[in-house]
Formats: C-alpha cells, structure tokens, sequence
C-alpha cells in the first residue's frame, strides 16, 4: 500500500515524524510497511540473534531490526539490515551514529501477509544495486529464501540447503534450520 501524495522529496519525508510501522520513501512516495505478525517477528528475532552471536563479539559485523537507511533517492527500512563492522559509524564518544547514509552489506526481508512480493524484491534489487552484497526474501508460507547477489541470477533455497552469508560472517544455517523457528 502506498500513500497517495503529491510527490515528496527525499528532504521532505526525512523531515516527517516517524511512523509505526516505518514507512519508506520510493521514488517520491511514501509506502507504509505492513505491521509485523508473530512469525515475521519470530524468524526476525532468531536471525538477528543468529548473526550477532557470531559477529558482534569479533567486531564483523552487527545485525539492526528495522533500520532506516537512506541512500541514492530511497529512505529504506529493511526487516533486518547487517551492516559490516568497518560500515558502522561512531560518533566521538564511540557510541553508533543514528542516520545510515549506506545500503546495508545484507539485507534481509521477510515476506508479510498481504504484502507485495514484488515490491519488496524491488527494494532488495534496489540495495544490490547501489552497493549491498547480498539480499535474502525469507517466505515462511513457501518455506523458501530467494537469495539475490550482484554477480549472479538470483536463487531459491530449501530445505537442507546451506544458505550462503556474507564472507566473513562465520554462520552456517540452512532453509530448514531457519524454518524451523517458527515452531516453539
């Protein structure tokens, strides 16, 4: 769903207040993302926790819910965006500085009920495009993760499939593994 308004600029929406959900800014509209349910939240949780187990300790990387990133002529909030150690700014008290001007290193979307399979691909295509290495559409009802990269088609993965990460990320999970979140 979008909002229908006269074409905003990318200054103007990052002038708006927040929104709960988060809305995203494409090409001069603002999209509401839909408001997570249990399994969206679930499997966001697990991975987020996977990831930053392996990476937040070594300094490699870090794994942020919801985060707004802006960059190009998009304002964008992956369900999970991982950002390299080296991609993380720090103000001078080393404390995280709140506005990401970079695509995440990975983005990861969770497909929602009701929502636009194509629209979120579009956003993912958007991030590898402009920098991002490595894009994941986790679809709970299908059991599948379609897998995009810059130098290749995407990919769709199942079952025992070993799911591929970033590179220096030290994590192993399978499409399985990943689905079998779901269950408590």
């Amino acid at each position: 769903m979008t909002i229908a308004t006269s074409k905003l600029t990318l200054t103007e929406f990052l002038a708006m207040s927040e929104t709960k959900p988060a809305s995203e800014y494409i090409n001069g509209v603002i999209c509401p993302k839909p408001m997570p349910k249990t399994r969206h939240s679930r499997l966001q949780s697990r991975l987020i926790r996977s990831i930053n187990e392996v990476v937040e300790a070594q300094q490699i990387a870090y794994a942020f819910p919801e985060l707004r990133c802006v960059f190009g002529e998009r304002a964008i909030v992956p369900d999970i965006a991982i950002l390299a150690w080296a991609h993380i700014e720090f103000d001078d008290r080393g404390e995280l500085v709140d506005d990401i001007q970079i695509p995440p290193d990975w983005t990861v979307e969770i497909l929602s009920p009701n929502q636009s399979a194509n629209r979120v691909v579009d956003n993912i295509l958007y991030c590898i495009q402009n920098g991002c290495q490595l894009g994941w559409l986790v679809d709970p009802d299908d059991r599948s993760v379609l897998v995009f990269r810059s130098d290749r088609q995407p990919q769709l993965y199942r079952e025992s499939d070993l799911m591929p990460v970033l590179t220096e990320i030290p994590l192993e999970l399978t499409a399985v593994e990943i689905f079998n979140w779901l269950k408590m």
